[in-house]
Order: structure tokens, then sequence, then C-alpha cells
């Protein structure tokens, strides 16, 4: 049977949660991408018409680039957007992960200003429709063109996805869940009039309600009657995705400067990965930079210990 190793995964209950959690945040992505697309369409278009200097239609002439969270531009045109940028967040005195932007397509480029807003390792990513709900979340939190949605309400839901992210074991408690699907119903109440967030909403609403345990009594036979109309494959598609945002999660932080991951961490998601024979196959590459990481940390560990 294909998915034998899905299934008995979907029989554990924490594990159940965490993998229907993970696909209602791909929900909300879903909803919320082509409305963040057309709104920062607008709002680039908003900031040219009321900037004199931008309104000229210049372009960068110095290939000016940021080196890592860092942008100092000699650039008259970069430098008008960098200080249009810096008006419109609603934390200009915190990091600005500049290193996602390209400031050169910023007269031309939509979806490079909105990267200025996003949190950092994305760019590589032109598109809406290439960003996870994490990244279009804190968009609405950090762009002012947003101010119209509750900020409290975005907050609530970034920061049960880190939750999400970051659970050690990979599983979430019915309490959990319960706590989630409240934040997710509250802003997407916000947005309601948008159809696709509406759709978002009704397909979250179907995931949260069915029960995807599975029966195996055979190892052929599985009880599709609990299934209720959710296909296996669309599963185990959340399932890819979800776990692969949880290992770039783990990795970008992994490059932070001074940033510590936890041991614990990195070995729960190596033990989980290279205990299923399906996952381990899928994640190969994922599991050799995991050891490379955990064979680092484990020196350093020792190193500070010597001290």
């Amino acid at each position: 049977m294909v998915h034998e190793d899905l299934f008995a995964r979907l029989n554990e209950a924490g594990y159940k949660n965490w993998l229907k959690a993970g696909y209602c945040l791909l929900k909300v992505k879903d909803g919320l991408c082509g409305f963040a697309d057309s709104e920062m369409r607008y709002f680039h278009n908003t900031v040219i018409n009321n900037n004199f200097v931008l309104q000229r239609g210049q372009r960068c002439r110095s290939s000016c680039r940021p080196r890592g969270n860092q942008f100092e531009s000699a650039c008259p045109v970069c430098n008008e957007w960098k200080r249009e940028i810096l008006r419109h967040h609603t934390k200009p005195s915190g990091v600005i992960n500049w290193g996602n932007c390209r400031p050169w397509l910023w007269p031309t480029e939509h979806w490079e200003l909105a990267k200025a807003f996003m949190p950092r390792g994305l760019s590589d990513l032109s598109k809406a429709d290439q960003c996870d709900a994490a990244a279009l979340l804190n968009l609405f939190h950090f762009c002012d063109h947003f101010s119209f949605i509750n900020p409290t309400l975005i907050t609530e839901v970034i920061r049960c996805r880190n939750e999400l992210m970051h659970s050690c074991e990979m599983q979430v408690s019915n309490e959990w869940m319960t706590r989630f699907q409240k934040s997710l119903e509250h802003l997407l109440l916000t947005l309601r009039h948008v159809p696709e967030v509406a759709a978002a909403g009704q397909q979250i609403q179907e995931m949260l309600s069915v029960d995807l345990s599975l029966h195996i009594p055979g190892v052929d036979s599985v009880d599709g009657a609990k299934m209720e109309g959710v296909f296996i494959e669309s599963i185990s598609q959340c399932e890819t995705e979800l776990l692969r945002e949880t290992l770039r999660d783990l990795l970008n932080n992994s490059e932070l400067e001074g940033n510590i991951i936890p041991l614990e961490k990195l070995q729960n998601i190596y033990r989980f990965l290279s205990g299923h024979k399906d996952l381990e196959e899928q994640f190969r590459t994922e599991l050799q930079r995991l050891q490379v990481l955990e064979a680092q940390l484990q020196g350093a560990n020792a190193d500070n210990a010597e001290r």
C-alpha cells in the first residue's frame, strides 16, 4: 500500500492535530496570496504617485545590493525607496530584512517591495503564491497599508504558526487546536469579503471537522469512510509541504549568527524522518544537512563544557 506509513502516522492523535493545523495554514496561504498580490500592486502604485522623486520613473544605475541585513546606497532612487519602506513600516526601528530584496527592481516590481516587510530568506521568491502563510501574515503586520486588519488577530495566528513549526515532537493537543481554530476564524472573518479567503475558510472548517484516523486491520485494508471526501493524496502532499517548511525554518535559523538551535529539536526531527521509510527517502538531502548541523552543535556544546 503506497501510503501505509502515512496511515500509521495518522493514528497518532498529536501528530494528526499537527498535520491538520498545517493543512489549515496552507489554506490560509491559498486564500491570502491573491489578495496580498493585488493590494501590494495598488500600494506600489500609490507610493510612486505620492512621491515626486519616484514619479520620474528613474531606475537604479548603480546595481545597489544589500549586504546581509544592511543596506546603504549612494543611489538616489534606491535611497528614496528605502525612505518610503521605512515610512510605511510599522516597526522601522526593528530588524528589516533588506537581504530579501533586489532594490534595483523596486521601481517596477511590486513584490520586491513586499519582501522588505517579510521574514528573512525570501530573496529568491518573486511572486505572492511562492510565499507561505507566515510571510504573508508578516507583510500584513509590518506594512501599514494593511492597518485596516487588527494587528492582534495577525500576531495571534503568527504565534500559533511558530508554535506549530517549533514543536519538538511535531504534535499538538486538542486544547491547542481549539485556540488555533479560534484565532484563524477571527482573522479570516475580517477578510470574509475576499472570495478566496471565504473559500479557504470553508476548506479549513471541513478539515477541522473530519476524522483523519485510519484503521488498518490488515495492512491492505483502510477504512476510507472516515476520510469524508478528503483525498489521502492531498493529505500526503500537505504533510510534505509542512515538513519541508519546518525543516526550512530550522535550517534558516541555524544560519543566523549567534542563534542557538535546540539540539533536542534537531534530533527529534532527524529521528522522525529517518524512522519512516517514505520520509527518509523523500528528505534524504535534508537529513544529510541535519547530520552535519548536529555534529556542529555537539562540537560547540563540548567546547563550551570544557571552558
